[in-house]
């Protein structure tokens, strides 16, 4: 079954649920989204007693908006414990921590961060809320300089979007800081199956454009990204899947490998591909594989079939996050189509409320391997030339 809630539904999942009657709880933020009598409505309480009744009932949900709900109805100590494990940061550290003895994370709660001892500090290390989403009031803080300036900037944002998510989804009581390691960042998004084997659905690589950047803008996947780091990814999962004991489990993972293919997790989402519909409808574009259903039917991608004739191309989502220090308030319009003019293939370009979420929508693309500097360009791009003022 499926949880539905805000922020955003695509249209491919949308038309996913209508296709395979796949079965959608009956709540009022699924009812105003989804506007549609005809789905498999199940009622809040059916939902209940068919998890209840049998724990290995299939769960995905759009938006951790949804956890709220699955918190409050579902009576599963076990399933409730695996969502806090990974969506609390500094559970998730400790639940890993006999893996990664050497590493070092403190949580701490906002109201102690200016009094911190910064003696005790190790640079560089990043700085984030223990309960998060998109990047908000993320920062690498190199030096005790620029500590107190990082901290000014968390309070602005937190100030700016304190009003966007619900707590389940970010939660600024408390901060996790921990050290950096080096290397370069992927998205993956998995399942686990009745068996507790993890089902890999896709690898993305996390570029940013300096090492200052943390933002979500370019996530790109290939045949050889995926192939370099299959193995690798699948051998950490079964880590993962093995300590907080997962079966019939999705979940999106952001993790770093270094140059000697050490995996070190950065966080775990659980119950969902990507936030905004985003990764779980690019492995369709990309791949032609139904993230969706692969979960609910346990399907496992035949990646030597699903190469042929995508060997020399690249496949990426754009997030256009609003970095061009100009105010949404300001901002009359968003010019999309001159955006897709920039790209020599955009495959779908995704408008999103800027003043309601901070960011311009997303671009699903396709790129041939001796036209990447598209990717780079958008990368670096305050989106400037797209912006109409008021």
């Amino acid at each position: 079954m499926i949880a539905i809630d805000k922020p955003y539904v695509s249209n491919f999942l949308k038309n996913t649920i209508i296709d395979n009657n796949f079965p959608v709880i009956d709540t009022p933020a699924a009812r105003e989204i989804l506007a549609n009598d005809s789905l498999n409505w199940i009622s809040e309480t059916e939902a209940k007693l068919t998890k209840e009744h049998n724990p290995n009932t299939r769960l995905y949900t759009n938006s951790e908006n949804t956890i709220s709900w699955i918190e409050k109805n579902v009576d599963s100590p076990q399933l409730l414990r695996q969502i806090q494990f990974f969506k609390n940061k500094i559970k998730f550290r400790e639940l890993i921590s006999d893996y990664y003895p050497d590493y070092f994370f403190k949580g701490i709660p906002l109201q102690d961060l200016r009094s911190l001892d910064t003696n005790k500090l190790k640079f560089p290390f990043f700085i984030k809320p223990a309960v998060g989403f998109f990047s908000i009031a993320v920062h690498r803080v190199n030096n005790i300089e620029e500590w107190y300036k990082v901290l000014d900037l968390i309070d602005t944002e937190l100030e700016e979007t304190k009003d966007l998510y619900p707590t389940e989804v970010i939660n600024t009581n408390d901060f996790i800081l921990e050290e950096f390691i080096p290397g370069e960042e992927y998205a993956v998004d998995c399942y686990f199956d009745k068996e507790g084997k993890p089902v890999i659905l896709n690898i993305l690589h996390h570029i940013f454009s300096s090492e200052k950047d943390v933002s979500d803008r370019v996530y790109s996947t290939s045949k050889e990204i995926i192939e370099e780091n299959i193995e690798n990814v699948q051998t950490f999962l079964e880590l993962i899947g093995d300590k907080a004991n997962l079966q019939n489990f999705p979940m999106h993972v952001e993790l770093r490998i270094d140059s000697e293919r050490n995996i070190n997790p950065i966080e775990v989402n659980p119950l969902r591909f990507g936030g905004f519909c985003t990764t779980g409808d690019l492995s369709w574009y990309a791949y032609g594989i139904n993230s969706y259903e692969y979960f609910f039917y346990s399907k496992k991608p035949d990646w030597k079939e699903i190469f042929k004739g995508r060997e020399q191309k690249k496949y990426s989502i754009i997030v256009l996050d609003n970095n061009s220090g100009i105010k949404e308030s300001d901002i009359e319009s968003f010019d999309y189509g001159l955006l897709a003019k920039d790209f020599e293939k955009p495959l779908d370009i995704r408008e999103i409320d800027f003043n309601k979420y901070l960011t311009f929508g997303f671009v699903f693309l396709e790129t041939r391997y001796d036209n990447e500097q598209e990717l780079k360009q958008i990368l670096k791009s305050d989106l400037r030339k797209y912006i109409q003022l008021k």
